[in-house]
């Protein structure tokens, strides 16, 4: 039993005859009433009589009658839902981010492509990069953007790696520790008062690291900040951070310092599990990524794309 011939008993039951059916559904007769034959015989029963006004239903057709006009239904509903999908008028994606691409690249990315997609529905999940991946790995994220190479060791995963970023030295936009669009070096750096991200993020892990490395004791007014709040302390004069170039977007209270001896960067990347193919919401919001990026890196020079 398929759908071409319940579309054709259908057509059987509504036109009173075989002839109106096959004209109907564009057949020839002969093709028609094979169908109805296949099946009957599928079904084990019959399914029509004919008498001097047409075709009459059996009680097994009449019993079919209902399941037919209903699986009928259910297929329609099934092309036109899969068509919503596939052209963009409804949908979900689920993307993750680390903190400090949520309020740059992710939050001009998004707001793009609502304005493009409005239908779709968007849920972030807001972690650093080793969640993300996790989360990625449950099943319960459709890309990520993150800033560590990790997945790309596992083989699990597709990775495109989308920008390389510098990290600065974000400050007041009246601050006058350092002059200002001059580089400083990391020793510069200690000597200042500085507010230091929380310990989980994979951007404070680098910047030990690289104090360490260079021997140096930060001078640290307050430590433990997440993203924003800290990026609110520094507007605010309490001290200078190390930050990924992309936080200056949109915030005319911060300004930056290239930062030199030695120069830090990180790299940005998609991931997606590999061997799954996207949704067509996923494709379109990984088109949208790639435009805010090339739009990012076009207006600094601290970005570039990969």
């Amino acid at each position: 039993m398929d759908l071409e011939q319940l579309a054709s008993f259908m057509t059987v039951v509504e036109s009173g005859t075989f002839t109106r059916a096959a004209e109907l559904r564009h057949l020839a007769q002969p093709s028609l009433s094979r169908q109805i034959a296949t099946l009957e015989r599928d079904l084990g029963t019959q399914l029509f009589r004919r008498d001097r006004s047409g075709s009459v239903l059996t009680e097994a057709g009449e019993t079919l009658l209902p399941l037919a006009r209903r699986m009928l239904a259910d297929a329609d509903t099934v092309r036109r839902e899969l068509g919503e999908l596939a052209g963009l008028q409804r949908g979900r994606v689920r993307l993750g981010a680390t903190p400090t691409l949520c309020i740059s690249l992710v939050a001009e990315a998004l707001v793009d492509f609502h304005r493009d997609h409005p239908s779709i529905e968007l849920v972030i999940s807001e972690h650093g990069s080793r969640t993300l991946v996790e989360q990625l790995d449950a099943g319960e994220l459709d890309l990520a953007l993150v800033t560590t190479s990790d997945p790309a060791s596992t083989g699990r995963f597709s990775v495109v790696p989308l920008l390389s970023e510098e990290l600065v030295v974000i400050s007041s936009a009246r601050s006058t520790v350092f002059d200002a669009d001059r580089a400083v070096t990391l020793a510069q750096v200690a000597r200042a008062p500085q507010v230091v991200f929380s310990s989980t993020y994979d951007l404070r892990s680098t910047t030990d690291r690289a104090f360490d490395d260079a021997g140096l004791v930060p001078r640290v007014v307050l430590e433990g900040a997440e993203m924003d709040s800290a990026l609110r302390f520094v507007e605010r004069g309490l001290g200078v951070a190390i930050a990924p170039a992309m936080v200056l977007v949109n915030r005319p209270e911060l300004r930056s310092n290239p930062l030199r001896e030695p120069t830090l960067t990180r790299t940005i990347s998609e991931v997606r599990p590999r061997g799954v193919a996207p949704s067509a919401a996923v494709a379109a919001l990984h088109e949208t990524v790639l435009a805010t990026v090339h739009e990012l890196a076009s207006g600094s020079p601290a970005l570039n794309r990969l």
